[in-house]
């Protein structure tokens, strides 16, 4: 396989040849039935007997077995040919899409897939910020490869399954029942994949889940939209997660694949509790939807499934076409039925506020659940203790991949994204800043923090000018102790006794600080508390919020006065306008 051969391929053709095998086995189907039922069974039901009724029987039910068999053979032509056609045409996408970065930068590719590229120039050599033009030359290179090796195994594939069925043909296998009924139960020729059982030429022909969002943006780009709608339809759950598509198609295959996990859930017997919980947070968000169509702004589920808690995301407002995104991030307690819910009002209420900020610039405001949250009663240092920072770190790679999509599959100029993390997940978030390459976001917003792994608001990537945090006063979770400072909670736990709840936490946070001996007091249990003048970022206005946890909940208050402060002034940062923010001191 080269590259002219695979650039200027036409797998329409393979598709209409797949059609047309589709047609003869439905019309030889027809045949096959009115001869079982005008010759085979008309003849067993004549009431004629004896030994010449017996042989004549027997010769017809033959010749019906062999129709059978015939028909089934015919059956499965068409979808080896369509599947090689499709995986031919992915192929034929990714090489189009190297072929067209190659092009954009200036680089030379061979009929074997080989990349060359002129000698940089003086200028070029002394500086830093040059592209690394051996390194893009080499990536695009491999690509290419990539889709030369593809192209190659399914047409081996493709050919191998199809030469099975002349085989049948010639030795006649193909007219015997039993044949073809085992190779229909098995699948056709497992042997040709080594890791066991039939191989799935499309799916093979995706993306790998390490490729960037912007290669799976081009991949996706490069194809047919025929091929798109085909690739949706067939394979909802890959596609519906992928980073880098376009927010439509994620949408659409999303959908789908949303009512095949409640169609599969509801029809389980003895589902477990968290079955259950996925089951009853799946239909709240098929709900949500429901409710939400055909009202402003448009509602995107731009992630759905069901690994772990479930995941989920729904994005009010098209991230690919808005001025300004938002990806909110929730934290402790979060299940999928929030996303139906409460969280999905959290969205749409900053989507207003953005909005109502700045009416001339377009919104898009995102709940994104890609992770598992910990799951805990109350708020408190043993809570923190069990949750730990290994949900975070997942939680903040998946979130990268998750921003780096939207920068990928955003059209025109780049958005002015913004990414907001509540509670624990403002620890999330803070760990996918951290993460080699940082995240793309312009501006990033802490609410309810109890920190986010850095010592300083500069180590989060944006700019310290750029991290903003609200934190309630009566936000107990803002002030919960450093593991230090856990050291005073059982003495704590008597003073919440006659307090109450996660202020006891507080208490006790306070008196292990004077036990354990502490440097810092605005040290959290995640790190630097983020609305400490040490940590540097800009605290924005926020109400002290009602005593107790409720405050926690509180950042999205729409109240009048102060007590609307969070929600105004997160829609200012998420505007673009945190020159309009109104400020509040730094503890």
């Amino acid at each position: 396989m080269d590259v002219p051969t695979l650039r200027d391929a036409d797998p329409n053709r393979l598709f209409e040849a797949a059609d047309a095998y589709g047609a003869l086995a439905t019309a030889f189907g027809g045949h096959a039935d009115g001869w079982r039922d005008g010759v085979d069974n008309r003849v067993r039901n004549s009431g004629w007997t004896g030994s010449a009724a017996d042989g004549a029987q027997q010769s017809l039910s033959r010749t019906t077995g062999k129709l059978a068999a015939a028909q089934m053979e015919l059956a499965r032509i068409a979808p080896v040919l369509r599947e090689g056609a499709e995986a031919f045409v992915l192929a034929q996408a990714k090489l189009r899409a190297a072929l067209a970065d190659a092009s954009a930068n200036g680089f030379q590719v061979s009929d074997d897939g080989g990349v060359s590229w002129p000698p940089p120039s003086a200028a070029e050599r002394h500086d830093p910020d040059a592209p690394n033009r051996s390194r893009q030359g080499t990536e695009i290179r491999d690509r290419i490869g990539d889709a030369l090796t593809e192209a190659a195994h399914a047409d081996q594939v493709t050919a191998e399954r199809l030469r099975q069925y002349t085989t049948d043909a010639r030795t006649g296998a193909g007219l015997d029942p039993a044949t073809a009924a085992m190779r229909l139960n098995s699948a056709v020729l497992d042997a040709i994949n080594p890791f066991g059982g039939p191989e799935d030429l499309v799916k093979a022909g995706m993306p790998g889940k390490d490729a960037p969002p912007t290669e799976v943006n081009a991949w996706w780009k490069a194809l047919p939209v025929d091929e798109q709608q085909r690739l949706i339809k067939e394979y909802p759950a890959e596609l519906g997660g992928r980073d880098g598509l376009p927010t439509p198609a994620r949408d659409q295959a999303n959908r789908i694949n949303l009512d095949r996990l409640v169609d599969d859930l509801s029809s389980r017997p003895n589902l477990s509790d968290q079955e259950k919980k996925k089951l009853e947070g799946f239909r709240s968000i098929q709900h949500r939807l429901g409710e939400d169509q055909g009202k402003q702004p448009p509602a995107y589920l731009m992630l759905i499934g069901d690994q772990g808690q479930g995941r989920a995301a729904i994005a009010y407002g098209n991230p690919d076409t808005a001025d300004d995104v938002v990806a909110y991030v929730p934290g402790l307690n979060t299940e999928v039925k929030n996303m139906g819910g409460g969280d999905a009002d959290r969205a749409r209420d900053l989507w207003q506020s953005a909005h109502d900020t700045d009416p001339s610039r377009s919104t898009a405001s995102i709940a994104w659940l890609g992770y598992d949250t910990p799951q805990a009663k109350g708020i408190s240092p043993d809570a923190l203790a069990v949750a730990g920072d290994a949900r975070a770190k997942q939680g903040g790679e998946a979130y990268q991949g998750f921003l780096q999509g939207l920068r990928a599959s955003h059209e025109g100029q780049p958005a002015h994204l913004t990414a907001l993390g509540h509670s624990y997940g403002s620890f999330t978030v803070g760990q996918a800043a951290q993460r080699p390459g940082g995240i793309p976001a312009d501006d990033i917003i802490l609410v309810g923090s109890p920190g986010t792994g850095a010592q300083q608001a500069s180590q989060l990537g944006v700019g310290a000018d750029h991290v903003w945090v609200g934190a309630a006063e009566h936000d107990p979770v803002s002030h919960l102790p450093s593991k230090n400072e856990a050291k005073g909670i059982g003495i704590g736990a008597g003073v919440g006794g006659l307090i109450g709840g996660p202020l006891g936490a507080v208490a006790g946070g306070f008196i292990g600080d004077k036990i354990g001996g502490h440097g810092d007091p605005h040290e959290l249990w995640f790190g630097q508390d983020p609305a400490s003048t040490e940590f540097g970022a800009h605290r924005f206005d926020v109400a002290d919020g009602p005593l107790g946890f409720e405050s926690h909940s509180d950042y999205w208050n729409q109240g009048e006065g102060r007590d609307g402060h969070s929600l105004r002034n997160m829609g200012l940062i998420v505007s673009g306008h945190g020159d309009r923010v109104f400020g509040q001191e730094g503890r």
